[in-house]
């Protein structure tokens, strides 16, 4: 044994000649190639269709991208999985690849293993794709598809003003594609979760607040109703600010101030000029609100007066979380703008021009005339003409 040593200790001493030196080096060279290759074969493989829709989790998904144009069109040219999901440059690639183990790990979890599963986690995951594509500015639609070689023209006439319009505007293609290969999630089922979460816990977190915002139209009344409430001599309207004065029981009683164009006093609204709807009220009702001095508005020359009126409003309609509100408007925003394009920021427009808008926009989203109601208010209380513009 020590003599085997002392050999290869006597042998490592020897200078080492070129042609050793060549040698290890074309071995080295060689094994690098091979492994490379023996990668780029794996890589390539993993970007097939049929290892993606290899996992059973797929077969809902693949079934969708059957039916689409991605899959299937007069040109015969078919983009596959990785085409739209995965990077064409190499270091982006790998990114992706190692980003992609956690989808082993939901695999090995069962996190969508079922159709049911899958159609929970739809929108969260559609949301997570939606957003790295418009990180990238639609990075892997724009491998195919080229602004420079697209005929507008021969587009039919809706799509190409809307091609039209979204490229003046800067948008991307993931902003108005959304659905092109798999079916949309129910984008409405972030915005009524939250609904139903702020709902549930309204009184309790409502309990002693001086303020509170109207999550929903309610029903206002000059007295405290007993049995039947019945409906009112006003209506408040989905995110209403109003100042809390007594509890009792299910009811509390509270003031709303707001302002009050002469001559139309039955409607009482947010801000001076600015249509954002509070309290529409029955004569009797709007007889009672507290006015101040008329003040006319120099835009329009119209005359308006601060006003309060303190009435009883049902306490489950009401909550203090005022961030909650805000980001379940934000949701229904993003559910009822973000389908179609790129959602709109509320600070674009004055609060009135928000009316028009989304009056316009409603017949193409699937939301009710409450929803409507709650989307304009969010979006004008925070429009470029609003104290709190953008937030």
């Amino acid at each position: 044994m020590g003599l085997r040593f002392t050999r290869l200790k006597n042998w490592l001493k020897k200078p080492v000649g070129m042609s050793t030196v060549a040698l290890v080096a074309v071995i080295a060279a060689g094994g690098s190639l091979a492994g490379w290759g023996a990668f780029s074969v794996l890589l390539d493989k993993t970007n097939s269709l049929e290892f993606c829709v290899s996992c059973h989790s797929m077969k809902g998904n693949y079934e969708e991208y059957q039916k689409s144009p991605h899959y299937k069109n007069a040109s015969g040219v078919r983009a596959v999985c990785s085409d739209c999901h995965v990077p064409k440059a190499l270091g982006h690639k790998l990114i992706a690849k190692v980003m992609a183990a956690k989808d082993v790990w939901h695999t090995v979890l069962g996190t969508i293993d079922t159709p049911e599963k899958f159609e929970a986690h739809r929108l969260e995951m559609a949301k997570r794709v939606w957003t790295k594509m418009e990180a990238t500015d639609s990075r892997e639609c724009r491998s195919c598809h080229s602004q420079d070689a697209m005929d507008i023209h021969k587009q039919r006439p809706k799509a190409q003003t809307l091609m039209q319009k979204g490229l003046e505007k800067g948008e991307t293609c993931i902003s108005c594609h959304k659905g092109i290969a798999h079916k949309l999630p129910d984008m409405s089922s972030g915005y009524k979760t939250l609904f139903d979460d702020l709902k549930a816990q309204a009184v309790a977190k409502s309990g002693s607040a001086d303020t509170l915002y109207a999550l929903e139209s309610t029903p206002f009344y000059a007295e405290r109703p007993d049995g039947d409430a019945g409906k009112g001599g006003g209506n408040v309207y989905p995110l209403t600010k109003v100042k809390v004065l007594e509890r009792k029981g299910d009811f509390i009683k509270v003031e709303i101030n707001g302002w009050v164009q002469e001559g139309v006093k039955r409607l009482m609204v947010a801000a001076k000029a600015r249509r954002i709807f509070e309290l529409n009220m029955n004569d009797a009702m709007a007889a009672t609100v507290k006015l101040g001095e008329a003040e006319v508005d120099p835009d329009t020359t119209l005359s308006w007066q601060q006003g309060s009126i303190a009435g009883w409003v049902k306490a489950t309609a009401f909550t203090a979380d005022s961030v909650g509100l805000g980001h379940y408007g934000a949701e229904m925003a993003s559910a009822a703008c973000g389908a179609c394009h790129s959602q709109p920021q509320p600070g674009h427009l004055p609060a009135n021009q928000w009316i028009g808008v989304i009056k316009e926009m409603k017949d193409g989203t699937a939301l009710g005339a409450e929803d409507v109601r709650l989307l304009q208010t969010y979006f004008q209380l925070r429009a470029k003409d609003m104290p709190n513009a953008g937030h």
